[in-house]
């Protein structure tokens, strides 16, 4: 008798787990393969620029499940071994270390990984933040109270900032906005943000781009700016930016843009789905192609194509989502629903900036898109209402109704 190949999950990453207890949990009984090219169980990122770096968290804390409930949930296991290529034709996958796995159906989970400013791999006094083992890196360094230069001023760039500040240890963040997160959070939060990063000690070069990460017999000493100034360095981390894990997919007839190409149901052809950072699929309200590097998107959409599997291409269902997502930096916890990235205008709900306790809904072409809040998280909670009907600002009926929800 055959014995059917099941379902293979590439990426051992929260998506892939959801989407492989997605399966068990709705009675899927057959074959289910879980690859990783890390040789680490499945783990929580978030921390890795928090409390990981920080070292309030050991490396164990991060597990997302015990050894114990892969072997309830009856996975297998291919751990610390690569994805190489894939044949979609034949339904095989080729890892990097020869072995070939058949399968009836595919999870694309890869995820991203990080970038560098100058595109040359991380070295000595060079880091990225993306893995357990860049984060265990960096907070060696970090133990010896360098002169830390972070190039980049998104979430990943200002978060250890803060925890490199809270080691003592002498930062100058760069990025060419006009402070950091401002292409994510607007001008005002922005500011804002800024305005506690140098409160606390932050260098910020603003308005530059890092050209070259310097070094001198191996070492990193400093980052060259585009304005040809140089930033001197006893360790640099790069917050750039991510690019999707699909190279592996080349060849393979998988659809591949910003990611995997997906429909709205998360399905990229060919018996093959995508699921997390590297999974790019049309919004089924605005048309706009997304793809979201946030922690509760990843799960969510492994959720949802392991419904959609066992549902049949016939009866898939659109993913339909309002992100969410936060961030820690001195005390504040910053908390984001929607998109707020391209937005036409913020306005402040409740509370004040210069408080630093507020919430904000985030607008585009008249509608709300995103919320914000630092605080006052009940608040926020009544506006995810509106950024999940796209509701129309200034909408007065809705306003009153978050307000009365507010007591």
């Amino acid at each position: 008798m055959t014995t059917s190949p099941g379902v293979v999950v590439v990426g051992a990453s929260a998506a892939g787990l959801s989407a492989a207890e997605g399966l068990r949990r709705s009675g899927y009984d057959g074959p289910v393969t879980l690859v990783g090219d890390e040789p680490h169980l499945p783990y929580d990122r978030p921390p890795l620029s928090k409390q990981l770096l920080a070292g309030e968290w050991p490396a164990e804390r991060l597990s997302l499940r015990s050894a114990r409930d892969y072997t309830d949930l009856d996975l297998r296991l291919r751990l610390g071994v690569p994805a190489a290529s894939l044949r979609t034709s034949a339904h095989l996958l080729h890892l990097a270390d020869g072995s070939r796995l058949p399968y009836d159906t595919l999870v694309v989970a890869t995820g991203v990984r990080a970038r560098t400013p100058d595109g040359s791999a991380a070295g000595a006094g060079t880091h990225v933040l993306r893995t357990l083992e860049d984060a265990l890196a960096l907070r060696e360094e970090l133990s010896g109270h360098p002169r830390l230069v972070i190039v980049g001023g998104g979430f990943v760039g200002v978060e250890a900032a803060a925890v490199a500040r809270a080691l003592d240890c002498e930062v100058t963040l760069v990025t060419g906005g006009d402070a950091p997160l401002t292409d994510v959070l607007g001008e005002t939060v922005a500011q804002m943000l800024a305005e506690v990063h140098r409160e606390h000690g932050v260098h910020l070069v603003t308005g530059s781009r890092a050209v070259e990460v310097l070094r001198e017999r191996g070492r990193t000493v400093g980052v060259r700016l585009a304005t040809g100034r140089v930033v001197p360095a006893d360790a640099v981390l790069a917050g750039v930016g991510a690019r999707p894990n699909t190279e592996w997919l080349a060849g393979s007839g998988v659809p591949v843009g910003d990611g995997v190409d997906c429909d709205v149901c998360l399905y990229a052809g060919d018996d093959v789905w995508a699921a997390g950072d590297v999974a790019s699929w049309p919004d089924a309200v605005s048309g706009e192609r997304l793809r979201v590097e946030h922690r509760t998107n990843a799960t969510e959409q492994g959720q949802a194509v392991a419904r959609n599997i066992l549902a049949g291409r016939a009866s898939a269902t659109a993913f339909r989502t309002v992100p969410y997502f936060w961030s820690d930096q001195y005390g504040l916890r910053i908390q984001v629903y929607g998109r707020t990235r391209g937005a036409d205008a913020v306005h402040v709900v409740d509370g004040s900036t210069r408080q630093r306790r507020f919430t904000a809904v985030y607008v585009r072409d008249g509608h709300v898109v995103g919320a914000l809040g630092i605080g006052m998280f009940r608040p926020l909670r009544a506006l995810r209402e509106l950024v999940a009907a796209h509701a129309p600002w200034p909408a007065p009926h809705a306003e009153a109704a978050v307000l009365d929800r507010r007591g």
